[in-house]
Formats: structure tokens, C-alpha cells, sequence
């Protein structure tokens, strides 16, 4: 008897081909979650339980109902639709977070498992807890009329021309009376958008303030230091001071572009002065160069100190093109080891600000 086998590499050919044909083929999920993950974002303890809702919707046609649910941890609770759904039923599950047992960030999974076969889902629930001060005082020893916050200063942080930067700016209402969210009075710059995150804060109770920094309608590049005020109906008008880095956004390009796009060149990063005197006013040039092939245009030159003068003849640059760029340093009432960063802001997409440094030891 003559047995046909087949050799043992195309065998793993053929089986390649049926699971690529299989893993082809559309699945089609029983369950349809709106979302699978909710971001509580800053949870104070004080505000109590926080309820995150998840909805499905059943796309089988054999009748569905949730068997069970689990959490991986007692600090969540959960309540789900119980009802039986037929084909395009939808139903909620609710899931209660307790921030009283957390901490800092947290991440939960909650399992939710159905009557059919293979409808076993996982849902995710995060944010950030933070517990209530022991000494509110210390914590918030910032304190004008009433409201407390835990630094003189907002820093945005870095802040991109594409995108407005949010931040939240935490405060504590020492106050005796409520501060709603509605009676929320603010002056702010036009690059500036504000609002209070909980509808009401009460006595003793913490709130956020919601700041969006537009980089695009500030129209400066570099560090930037402004302020705006807030107010409640019932209380005095309180100055925030914000500060940040804006920087300009440049969408990505192909590598055809590297060498056509403008290239901002310095002539040195370092300026090494060695010993000088407190009372001589020191004079360099730096040269500037554009070794690309596209007009290079220089947005902003800024020092991180009140005795740099910086003075440049021209903003633009043509292919090829130096500048050089006078820079006065007056040492005066400054004594020991000094550096002095200078920035370069431009429109070279490569490296849109660069920096060089003055150094000098002052006697």
C-alpha cells in the first residue's frame, strides 16, 4: 500500500495560509463598549465616592446578561444593568471609586463576564488621588483672602505654538463660605482661558482652577512670566502669577527637506571670559549664519539676565547670509564664578533654539 504525504515544509506553508485566511476574517466583538477606560483625572478625598459610568451595547443575537463583574480592589464598587438584552439592547455599568484608600495615581481593572461564550471584557478606571492635608496650613502657605495655594507662581511649563497647555492650579478654601463654580470672576490675557473644575468648594474643602496657555495667541517665544486675577462674589480679587517656555511647533518633514529647509549656525556655543573685573563691561560678537536653502528668520534672542544687551542688525537671513551679534555684559555687583545663557530662537526646524553661554570668574 502506497502512502502520498505531502513534505513537511509545505505543510507549514499550508498551515501559514489557513491562519492567515482565519486571522483575516472579521470578528465581530459581542459586546460594544462606548469606552473601555475613564479618567477621573485629580480626585480629592474630601469630595467622596466618584461614580464613572460604562455603556455597551449586546451585538449577538442569543439573549445576553451580565454574570458576574470583578475589581482588583475593594477601594471600587460596582452596579450594572441586570437586565436580560436581546440583539442591539445597550446597558451601563457603574463603577464607584472610594478615594480614601488611595494615593497618588491609580489604575483599576474591573472584569465584567457575560452568559455567552467568550464575552469576557476588562474596563479600566484611573486617575489621581490626593488624601487631605493634616495641616492645611503648611501645605497651602499661600494665602490671600481666604483661599490658600501651594506656590506663589503657576508654571506652565513648556508650551507649544500647535496646542494650548492645561494645567490645573490646586487651591484650599479657608474661607466659611462656599465658592461656586458659576459666581467665578477672572481678568485674564487674551491667550489665557480659566475655569473652576467642581461645581461648589466648601469650607475646608479643595478645589482646581482649569488654565489654558495659548503659545500661538501669547505670540512670544522663550520665557514668559504674566499674571491674571480671580475673584468670587464674596471675596477680594487674587493676583495669580504664571510663568512658561514657549516654543514654536514645526510639523515633521521628509528627509528631502533636511538639507533645503533654513539651518541656523552659530559661530560658538561658548564664550570663555576667565578673570574679569566687576567694574569692566565686557564686549563680544557671536556670528550668525543661515547654511540652509530657505530664508532663516531669527523670532527672539533672549538672556537669562538684566546685564546682557543683545543687539543684531537683522532678522532675516538669506541662504548663505552672516550676521554677527553684539552682546554687552556688565558685570557689576556680581562676584565668583558666572554664566550667562543667551537663546536663539528661529524658524530652523531642526533645532529652532540654541544656546551658548558666556563664562567668566569675576573679581
Amino acid at each position: 500500500m502506497i502512502k502520498n504525504r505531502l513534505p513537511f515544509p509545505l505543510v507549514l506553508v499550508l498551515v501559514f495560509l489557513i491562519q492567515s485566511v482565519q486571522a483575516q476574517e472579521t470578528v465581530i466583538p459581542k459586546l460594544i463598549w462606548k469606552v473601555n477606560k475613564v479618567d477621573l483625572g485629580t480626585v480629592f478625598e474630601e469630595q467622596g465616592k466618584q461614580i464613572a459610568e460604562f455603556e455597551f451595547t449586546h451585538t449577538q443575537d442569543s439573549l445576553f446578561y451580565i454574570q458576574d463583574v470583578w475589581t482588583d480592589c475593594g477601594c471600587t464598587t460596582v452596579d450594572f444593568t441586570r437586565d436580560t438584552l436581546a440583539v442591539g439592547g445597550t446597558g451601563t455599568l457603574q463603577v464607584s471609586f472610594d478615594p480614601v484608600s488611595a494615593a497618588g495615581y491609580f489604575n483599576r481593572m474591573i472584569i465584567v463576564k457575560g452568559n455567552l461564550q467568550d464575552t469576557q471584557d476588562t474596563l479600566f478606571l484611573e486617575g489621581t488621588a490626593i488624601p487631605y492635608p493634616e495641616n492645611p496650613d503648611k501645605i497651602y502657605p499661600q494665602k490671600i483672602a481666604n483661599v490658600g495655594f501651594r506656590l506663589p507662581k503657576l508654571n506652565m511649563g513648556e508650551v507649544f505654538t500647535n496646542v494650548p497647555k492645561i494645567k490645573f492650579l490646586e487651591f484650599y478654601n479657608f474661607g466659611d463660605e462656599t465658592l461656586y463654580a458659576d459666581s467665578l470672576k477672572f481678568n485674564v490675557p487674551e491667550y489665557i482661558e480659566i475655569s473652576q473644575v467642581q461645581d461648589f468648594v466648601r469650607s475646608q474643602e479643595r478645589g482646581l482652577i482649569q488654565v489654558s496657555f495659548d503659545g500661538a495667541a501669547k505670540n512670544e517665544l522663550g520665557y514668559v512670566e504674566d499674571q491674571f486675577a480671580i475673584s468670587w462674589d464674596s471675596l477680594s480679587v487674587i493676583p495669580i502669577q504664571v510663568i512658561a517656555e514657549v516654543f514654536e511647533y514645526f510639523p515633521p518633514f521628509s528627509k528631502d527637506e533636511l538639507h533645503v529647509v533654513p539651518q541656523l549656525v552659530l559661530g560658538t556655543k561658548e564664550i570663555d571670559l576667565k578673570e574679569i573685573s566687576s567694574k569692566t563691561i565686557q564686549n563680544r560678537v557671536v556670528s550668525i549664519t543661515n547654511k540652509g536653502q530657505r530664508l532663516l528668520e531669527i523670532r527672539k534672542i533672549q538672556g537669562n539676565c538684566e546685564c546682557l544687551t543683545l543687539e543684531i542688525p537683522k532678522t532675516e537671513l538669506n541662504p548663505g547670509e552672516t550676521v554677527d551679534l553684539r552682546i554687552t555684559f556688565d558685570p557689576k555687583g556680581r562676584q565668583g564664578i558666572d554664566q550667562r545663557n543667551i537663546y536663539v530662537f528661529s524658524n530652523d526646524p531642526v533645532n529652532p533654539v540654541q544656546l551658548f553661554i558666556i563664562k567668566s570668574r569675576v573679581e
